[in-house]
């Protein structure tokens, strides 16, 4: 236990996602049971390189699952225990295969779209007309929405970076709305002793009278409050992913959309429709936030689908 409160502490104090530290935490314990309860300092390399290819022979993992016990180890032994394990020979990588992502037609968007109302259609409507990731939908806070300069910003996402996006015009008066059931709902809660929300760590310390403003407040509020465990602050966490997961589900469903859909369909689209009505792919890896540019060209192979663009000798 002080092994792992170690780890969460040094997480935490790096400002890792609460995400990132629990995969982490998971991928520890699994490998020290692993291992029959052993201490990892009484472990090296070639008992990392076993449980490594027991995951990927045995569970048969995905490449990224792997990558990130191996990430978890990493860590644990760099910063935790300040052991240097070297090279890691004999380890069996699992095989990464190479997928197209999913991508709607502008049809088979707006259908399934036509299907959501409320708080699910403003979050899917981010998704495809901004091109966001879920979490940082789900993340955004009053202030990052900018109506004069049609904008939105995202804070530290993936890669712990900041970013600018589109914001779709459509959209504006709903979000507008949005945010003013948000201040009327802090209100509420500020009458009653709450209100306050958790800021990033160092605006917490420097700026510790934020916490109660509205612009730090979540634009998509949980209908509960909670207790955070480190701060003991009582406040509104935004709604979960998986409300909007189901939602879209049932929509495409109902929409009769045979692909399979989730949120990240949608910034496929948003990516891929960019890219087919011209704009510039150094635009497009701006907008979505790629560290490299090859991630984003995986967007140009989906384009040409269906034979590179050619007639089929059926179809003349």
């Amino acid at each position: 236990m002080k092994l792992l409160q170690k780890v969460r502490r040094e997480i935490v104090r790096r400002n890792y996602s609460h995400h990132t530290e629990k995969s982490y935490v998971y991928w520890i314990k699994k490998y020290v049971g692993f291992h029959n309860l052993k201490h990892p300092q009484q472990l090296g390399q070639a008992d990392i390189v076993e449980f490594l290819n027991h995951i990927s022979v045995n569970e048969r993992v995905a490449a990224s699952t792997q990558n990130q016990a191996l990430s978890a180890l990493v860590f644990l032994y760099k910063h935790i225990l300040k052991q240097d394990f070297g090279e890691l020979k004999n380890l069996k990588r699992a095989k990464k295969p190479k997928h197209l992502p999913t991508v709607l037609s502008k049809n088979e968007a707006d259908r399934i779209l036509e299907k959501l109302e409320g708080v699910e259609y403003i979050v899917c409507s981010l998704l495809y007309g901004a091109g966001l990731r879920i979490s940082e939908a789900l993340r955004l806070r009053v202030q990052d929405i900018d109506f004069d300069y049609n904008q939105i910003l995202i804070r530290r996402g993936k890669g712990n970076r900041d970013r600018i996006t589109v914001l779709p015009q459509l959209i504006k008066p709903l979000l507008s709305n949005q945010i003013k059931k948000v201040k009327n709902l802090h209100n509420q809660d500020l009458a009653k002793g709450f209100g306050q929300t958790i800021l990033p760590s160092a605006l917490a310390k420097k700026y510790p009278r934020e916490a109660g403003s509205l612009k730090w407040q979540y634009i998509f509020p949980s209908k509960r409050r909670r207790k955070d465990p480190q701060s003991g602050i009582w406040y509104r966490y935004h709604i979960h992913p998986k409300k909007i997961r189901r939602s879209i589900k049932m929509a495409a469903k109902a929409a009769n959309i045979s692909k399979n859909v989730s949120p990240h369909t949608f910034r496929h689209s948003f990516a891929t429709l960019l890219l087919q009505n011209g704009y510039d792919i150094r635009t497009v890896q701006d907008l979505l936030g790629h560290r490299s540019l090859k991630t984003t060209s995986v967007y140009l192979h989906v384009l040409n689908r269906g034979g590179k663009g050619i007639i089929s000798p059926l179809d003349t």
